[in-house]
C-alpha cells in the first residue's frame, strides 16, 4: 500500500498546527473535509494517528513517527520542485524564517532589512516560533531558516538531515528589583537570593529548565512565585519589587533602570546558546541572510557586557 503524499501533507500540517481547524484554513479545507482525510489515511494505517484534547490534537507516539517521515517527504519533494524551476530559469526568491521573540526583535530586523536591498523582488516572511518548536517545520520546508535558543539543562532536539550552526551565546544575568539588599554588588552568588520569590516560566518551560539546573549544581530550592516566559512582563514584575529572575543579556534594551538593576551570577556562569537551522542544501538566499545575520550577532555581541564587564544603565 501507497501512502498518500496528499494526505501525509495533512497530518503534518495537523502536528505543526496543533488544531485541526487552524490547519484545515492554512490549506484552504473545511475542517469537516480535513478530517475525513485523516480518518482514511488512520483507515489504510490501522492505527490512530492523532489524539483529540480540549486545546487541540496532538500525534500519537505513531502519529509521530509519521509525522517526522513526513516532513522528511515534503522537504524532498519541495526540494526537486525548486530544482525543476531552477532549472526552467523561473525559480521565485522566496524565504520563510522562524525565530523566536527576541532574536526576532534584536537580530532579525536588520538582516532582513539588508536582504530585502539586495533582492528588492525578494518574497519574505517572518513566523514567531518559541523553542523547541520549529525544527519540523525546516524538514518540511515550510520554513527556510530557523532562529533557535537552547538553555542549560534543555535536551537537545534531534535534527536528522538539517544543519544547526551556533550564532552567538546570550549571557544570563540577575535582575534585581532596586533598591534590592544586594543591589550594591557588581556581581551575586545565586546561592543567596534561595529565599527570595523567583520569576521564571513554567515548568518545562526552557528559562524553568535552566533555573531549576542551576539551583540543582548549587543544592539550593528557589521558590517560583510568578510564572511567564515573557521577559517583558519579568521585568516588569522585577521592577515592582514583586520577585528576582535570570534574564538574558540580549534584552538589556528594556531594562528599566529606575527600577531594575543587573548583575553578574558570581557562583554560576550560564548562558543560552542560539542557533540558525537548515535544510543540508540551502538556497543562495538562505546562505546570504545567515551571513547578515551573524553580522547582526557581531554587532549585539559588542553592545553587551562581558563576564567582566558590570551592565550599567545607558548615558542619558
Amino acid at each position: 500500500m501507497e501512502l498518500d503524499a496528499a494526505r501525509l501533507r495533512i497530518l503534518v500540517e495537523v502536528a505543526h498546527a496543533g488544531s485541526i481547524a487552524e490547519a484545515a484554513r492554512r490549506l484552504s479545507f473545511t475542517p469537516s473535509a480535513l478530517s475525513q482525510q485523516l480518518a482514511k489515511l488512520e483507515k489504510e494505517l490501522d492505527a490512530r494517528l492523532l489524539e483529540r484534547r480540549a486545546t487541540g490534537v496532538l500525534p500519537t507516539a505513531i502519529g509521530a513517527v509519521l509525522v517526522g517521515h513526513g516532513e522528511r517527504v515534503l522537504g524532498e519533494l519541495r526540494e526537486a520542485r525548486a530544482a525543476v524551476r531552477a532549472a526552467q530559469g523561473n525559480q521565485p526568491q522566496r524565504l520563510a524564517l522562524g525565530s523566536f521573540a527576541t532574536a526576532g526583535k534584536v537580530l532579525v530586523p536588520a538582516a532582513l532589512a539588508a536582504l530585502r536591498r539586495r533582492y528588492p523582488r525578494a518574497e519574505l516572511s517572518l513566523l514567531d516560533l518559541e523553542p523547541p518548536d520549529g525544527y519540523g517545520r525546516v524538514t518540511s520546508g515550510d520554513l527556510d531558516l530557523l532562529i533557535t535558543h537552547r538553555y542549560p539543562g534543555a535536551p537537545p532536539v534531534p535534527h536528522r538531515g538539517l544543519v544547526r550552526e551556533p550564532l552567538s551565546t546570550d549571557p544570563l544575568w540577575l535582575a534585581l528589583p532596586a533598591g534590592h539588599r544586594l543591589g550594591d554588588a557588581p556581581d551575586v552568588e545565586l546561592a543567596r537570593l534561595a529565599g527570595e520569590s523567583w520569576i521564571s516560566g513554567a515548568p518545562g518551560v526552557p528559562s524553568r529548565t535552566c533555573l531549576r539546573t542551576l539551583a540543582e549544581q548549587l543544592g539550593i530550592q528557589p521558590h517560583v512565585a510568578y510564572e511567564t516566559a515573557d521577559y517583558h512582563v519579568t521585568l516588569a514584575l522585577v521592577g515592582a519589587g514583586l520577585g528576582v529572575a535570570l534574564v538574558p543579556a540580549s534584552i538589556f534594551g528594556e531594562v528599566d533602570w529606575g527600577q531594575v538593576s543587573v548583575h553578574r551570577p558570581r557562583d554560576v556562569d550560564p548562558a543560552r546558546e542560539i542557533a540558525i537551522v537548515h535544510r543540508r542544501r540551502p538556497p543562495a538566499l538562505v546562505v546570504e541572510l545567515v551571513e547578515l545575520l551573524r553580522h547582526s550577532a557581531e554587532d549585539v555581541s559588542r553592545r553587551t557586557p562581558g563576564r567582566g564587564t558590570t551592565p550599567t544603565p545607558p548615558e542619558r
